[in-house]
């Protein structure tokens, strides 16, 4: 079974706008509203792809009620731990430009901790858990590291999809994969990074550490895929960009879903890139027949 971890969900709220004008009373031309995270992100787009997946994470007050009840008409299965306060409103609007106003999380306790950590236990091989996201100040940033070591303990696989401080950190619980974008990894690894050929001294090494798959992204710019057997880099399809909300979480969709599907490494790297860009390219998130026309144009090139 796949299991995805949310630590730090939201309510996405998305609001149109012809102009932003600070300062005044604003109106918007159209919004909507979505269960946010991008480990619940995962689950949907898992879900559109054709493999059930269970999200699991921290939820509270009306905001948390919302994310369970419109992730389960998804036909979702969830096991969220229900905390104190109000899961957070993220805001983002898109006028000239697009703004982002992102609210605060709860406050996570120990005992909210111990009770998911209760259900982590019971995993064991044949699972895979993707940890995704930020974390709530009031978690220890380690908190994935520990996670990671002890589910792969139980023989769990772990995908990891975060950045920063959590990202530096688990690499030593050696996860069965990593997906920074190339952003991310510059900062991880401190240097300029602008594309897969920059990317590929930093992304061995990282499997140095006992990572098994580093998948770095650059949008566009195509994408590396790094194992302790072979490097290769793939290109990105051609197409408009009508959505960047959850082009990232998709790749890791379909990487999880190809492995599931016991699709080779070059195959499986194709259906990853190819997933990212079926979200980039619709308004809402990947659908399985857009991913496997999508990934006709997806190439993949050996580079050692």
């Amino acid at each position: 079974m796949i299991y995805t971890v949310t630590l730090n969900p939201a309510v996405d709220y998305f609001v149109t706008l012809d102009s932003l004008h600070f300062g005044e009373v604003n109106r918007a031309k159209k919004e909507h509203k979505a269960p946010g995270g991008k480990g619940i992100n995962v689950s949907r787009v898992l879900k559109r792809l054709g493999h059930e997946s269970e999200a699991v994470g921290f939820i509270g007050g009306f905001t948390g009620g919302y994310i369970k009840d419109a992730v389960e008409a998804e036909s979702i299965r969830t096991h969220f731990v229900t905390v104190d306060g109000d899961t957070r409103i993220n805001v983002k609007m898109k006028a000239e430009s697009e703004t982002e106003l992102n609210g605060t999380s709860p406050v996570i306790t120990a005992d909210n901790v111990r009770d998911l950590e209760a259900f982590l236990q019971r995993l064991g091989k044949g699972d895979a858990v993707v940890l995704a996201g930020s974390l709530p100040p009031s978690l220890d940033k380690t908190i994935y590291t520990r996670w990671t070591k002890r589910l792969r303990e139980q023989g769990v696989a772990v995908y990891v999809d975060t950045s920063g401080v959590p990202l530096k950190d688990v690499l030593s619980a050696k996860p069965s994969f990593i997906k920074p974008n190339h952003r991310e990894l510059a900062e991880l690894v401190g240097a300029d990074i602008h594309t897969p050929a920059e990317a590929v001294p930093y992304a061995k090494e990282l499997l140095e550490t006992g990572i098994e798959n580093v998948l770095v992204s650059f949008a566009g710019g195509g994408a590396l895929l790094s194992t302790r057997e072979r490097t290769m880099v793939a290109n990105t399809p051609k197409g408009v960009v009508k959505n960047s909300v959850g082009a990232g979480d998709s790749v890791v969709a379909g990487f999880v879903c190809a492995n599931a599907e016991g699709m080779d490494l070059p195959e499986a790297f194709r259906f990853a890139v190819a997933s990212g860009s079926a979200t980039a390219f619709s308004t809402g998130f990947a659908d399985r027949e857009r991913v496997e026309e999508l990934k006709q144009q997806v190439s993949v090139t050996y580079i050692d």
